[in-house]
Parts: structure tokens; sequence; C-alpha cells
């Protein structure tokens, strides 16, 4: 008797491992929240796609994702995911923890400097953002930490051409902080990039004008104050998302 019991649980619960492994991704559309819609979605839960996601009105592109069962064991859900767009594309991994702590690795992405997807950036700036980072970790809005490069390439605040940049974040156990460097363009910057908890950033550094800089940027930048002996200005720069 016992033996038929224990086979008949073991029967029940394969059959469940193997409704949940194939659960198509159309079934658990219908509980996302209001603020997310996947169209078309095809696969499966643990290995699917939506044709479009949107979120908060905002279209995120083709997304696919992996799910890592066997993160499952250590309480966090995680899974490699591939985001295509016309305009660009995102891929990496991510996970989530029960503290709610949002952890992305080995994460490459080019996508537009656009208000709709950062809502945060300043008004009449537009641009390319590229991505190569070993790490990103989110506790809730605050990067605790971040690992890599990030580039912008033909920023243009306000109809002015401003160049490309580069923020590089060496592993740091402490502050998020990065180097940051002008790739091209009007301006020669010089300076850091300090992630703070607020959460904001404070960028801090020198900037000189580069051989052919159009007079309104030379004057923009004598309200700096005067040059050192090298023609750099101290500038400073904090804000918060």
């Amino acid at each position: 008797m016992k033996r038929a019991i224990w086979l008949t649980i073991l029967a029940v619960v394969a059959f469940a491992v193997i409704i949940i492994a194939r659960m198509p991704a159309r079934w658990v559309t219908g509980v996302l929240p209001a603020s997310v819609s996947c169209a078309e979605p095809s696969g499966s839960l643990w290995n699917g796609s939506c044709a479009s996601l949107v979120y908060n009105g905002t279209p995120i592109g083709h997304v696919r994702w992996d799910i890592h069962a066997s993160r499952l064991l250590g309480g966090q859900l995680a899974a490699a995911f591939d985001i295509q767009r016309p305009d660009g594309f995102a891929r990496g991994n991510a996970g989530i923890s029960v503290d709610r702590t949002l952890t992305l690795r080995d994460v490459q992405a080019s996508l537009p400097l656009d208000r709709a997807l950062l809502p945060d950036l300043p008004p009449g700036l537009s641009g390319t953002a590229k991505a190569d980072l070993s790490l990103l970790r989110l506790k809730g809005n605050v990067i605790t930490a971040v690992q890599g490069r990030v580039e912008a390439h033909d920023v243009v605040q306000q109809g002015s051409r401003l160049g490309a940049y580069s923020v590089t974040f060496p592993e740091s156990s402490g502050e998020p902080a990065g180097e940051l460097r002008s790739l091209s363009g009007p301006l020669d910057v010089q300076g850091t990039l300090r992630l703070t908890p607020e959460p904001g950033f404070v960028i801090e550094g020198q900037v000189a004008a580069s051989p052919g800089a159009p007079p309104r940027l030379l004057e923009q930048l004598a309200y700096l104050g005067s040059p050192d002996s090298s023609g750099r200005r101290q500038f400073s720069l904090a804000g918060t998302f």
C-alpha cells in the first residue's frame, strides 16, 4: 500500500513538473501587471518570447527569455534575455532575489538616448548609448554596483553637437565611480562620474575647447571661470534620478 501511495505521489509530481515546464507563455500574459503587455507570446513560460513588449505605454521591443530554473533553488529568479528593436538591442542575464535586488550580468546594448526609454534625460538631448557591462546591480532605483564601460555617441543638446564620451567603471566595493572621457567632438573632457544613493550622480572634472569648437560653445565655457595654464576649466555637475 505504501509503495502504491509513493508511486502515485511521484506520478502527480512528475505530471506537475511537465505541465509547468511546458506551460505556454500565453497562459501567463493574463496575470501581468496593468503596466505591462505582451503581444503575440510564443514558446513556454521558461523559454519564450513576446513579439512586442510594452511597459507603461513605451514599446520595449521584441523580447526573448530563457529562465534558469536551477537558480530558483537559491531563491533567485534569473533568466537570459534578448531585446531587439528597430533602433537598437540589449542582451544579457538578469536575476532578481527575494529582497528585490536586481542583478544584471554580461550586458551588451546599443539604444537611442530617448526620453521615452529614459525619462530622466534632459530635454533636447539625443544620441546613441552603448554599454558593455560585466555587472550592474540595483536595489530599488539605486545603482549599488557597476563594472564595465558605457559610451554615448553623436550626442546633441538643443541643436549643439557635443560628440562622443565614455565612462569606464572598474571593479569596486564602494560607491560606484567611473572615469569620464571625451572620445570626439568640440569638448575635451576628463573627470569622474560618481553614482550616489539618493539616487543621483556627481560629475567632476576638467574641460577645454577642442580645436575648431564653435564660438557659442567658447562663450558658454567662459562661465566656468578662468582656465588654468593648460587651458582647462574645472566643472562640477550633480543631479538626481
